[in-house]
């Protein structure tokens, strides 16, 4: 009989007795492990937490933001482009690698829950609205004060109509102590994907982006360009209005606007200090069409 095989075998006054359980040695954390994870945890839990585009889960989520219309205005005086949102959100997970939630839900500011669940929001329109009322403009300054973004969209095709009117009024109740200026050209969202110069859309009203900050950080950003309808396409997959006045290579400019929108929604300005982009873009020698564009002379570009 070999050593193992004694070394196994017990005599037979032992067969009835249970073996002793064979115990595993648990790894010792010293002191200094102990109380550096619960400074950690305790820190973890004091941090303070602001909106995420990711609401706690793995997928980006967006939401159309929706007001009472104006008396007369219509039910869809607040979602001129219902398919809109949808079609960016597919570009968005086709040409980066977030992946994007299927659901387009429409958030009132009443529903907080709803609410705080998308903090990347959407508002577009083509006509005047009744402003929110003041429990629900600060439930919406709340959420926005905490991380949210406000995308605002006027599918007007021109400044100074209704919407535009609606929109300033709500701004100034909104964010009384951040007005609405002019978003620079230098500002990090116009790089956070894509380098861009011109944030034109169906049309360009305004060669340049409004914009509301609250510490730096664009809480709300409003376009003229009517971004939406560069972007929707109708049932049979046709885009739905023309692009004027530079055809598809503005449409991709959107696009790609609409992608750079929600990358900073998502990491803000992470992208601030990377100047070396145009020079490792030189190096690859990508040549990007460069959109050379002025405003129309005449016209409201309304389709």
């Amino acid at each position: 009989m070999s050593t193992r095989s004694r070394s196994q075998s017990r005599p037979g006054w032992l067969a009835s007795v249970p073996r002793p359980p064979q115990t595993v040695e648990s790894p010792v954390l010293h002191r200094r492990q102990v109380l550096q994870l619960g400074i950690a945890g305790l820190l973890s839990a004091l941090r303070p937490r602001s909106a995420q585009a990711f609401a706690g889960r793995d997928r980006l989520e967006l939401a159309q933001l929706v007001f009472n219309a104006a008396p007369g205005a219509g039910p869809s005086a607040s979602v001129p482009r219902p398919d809109a949102l949808r079609r960016l959100m597919w570009e968005i997970e086709k040409r980066t690698s977030i992946e994007v939630s299927a659901e387009l839900p429409q958030v009132h500011p009443s529903d907080v829950v709803e609410l705080h669940r998308h903090p990347f929001l959407y508002l577009a329109g083509d006509r005047a609205f009744a402003l929110p009322s003041d429990e629900d403009l600060a439930r919406l300054r709340r959420h926005l004060t905490m991380g949210g973004m406000l995308l605002i969209d006027s599918a007007e095709g021109r400044a100074g109509g209704g919407f535009d009117q609606s929109v300033r009024a709500l701004c100034q109740r909104l964010l009384p102590s951040s007005p609405l200026g002019r978003l620079p050209d230098d500002h990090v969202l116009f790089r956070a994907f894509y380098l861009l110069r011109i944030p034109a859309g169906r049309v360009l009203a305004l060669p340049y982006l409004e914009a509301a900050l609250i510490g730096g950080r664009a809480a709300i950003v409003y376009s003229q360009n009517d971004l939406g309808g560069a972007w929707v396409r109708d049932r049979g997959g046709q885009y739905q209005f023309e692009v004027i006045p530079g055809g598809e290579l503005q449409r991709e400019h959107s696009f790609r606007l609409g992608v750079n929108l929600a990358m900073y929604a998502l990491c803000l300005d992470y992208k601030a200090d990377q100047v070396h982009v145009p020079f490792i873009m030189r190096r690859r020698s990508w040549q990007t069409p460069t959109l050379k564009l002025s405003p129309p002379s005449s016209g409201d570009g309304t389709p």
